[in-house]
């Protein structure tokens, strides 16, 4: 996209703020712009967040039934997934996938929950809440 082409239409999911886009500028490098968002990526946007938040929602009520443990909810709330949750906490995926089962998560050492408690933006006593 050329520099002159950077959508400046304003996006609600912004709050107002820019980004910094890449563009082709008139001498034909790249130069970074800063947009103001578009209509298209608002769209989709908003339709990730309503996607967490429904699986939010339904981690929550799999917490409440004992079927998962609260870290699934609290994985879905901070939108993330277990890709994201792993990297940032910095352990495997299997062993994240595992602390998702309430057996597994109820017998996590506080050195862990605490670990999970940072990455996810709660206290460690949230943590073991789906609330």
């Amino acid at each position: 996209m050329r520099e002159s082409e950077v959508p400046q239409e304003g996006s609600r999911t912004l709050a107002g703020h820019r980004k910094a886009v890449y563009a082709v500028a008139e001498n034909g490098k790249l130069r970074l712009v800063p947009s103001r968002g578009w209509e298209v990526e608002e769209i989709v946007t908003r339709q990730a967040v309503e996607d967490l938040e429904r699986r939010a929602e339904q981690a929550r009520a799999r917490v409440l039934a004992g079927e998962s443990s609260p870290l699934e909810y609290h994985m879905y709330r901070a939108r993330m997934d277990l890709e994201l949750l792993s990297q940032t906490t910095g352990l495997w995926r299997w062993r994240v996938r595992r602390h998702l089962r309430p057996a597994a998560f109820a017998r996590l050492p506080l050195a862990l929950r605490r670990r999970y408690a940072e990455a996810l933006g709660v206290s460690v006593e949230a943590l073991g809440k789906a609330e």
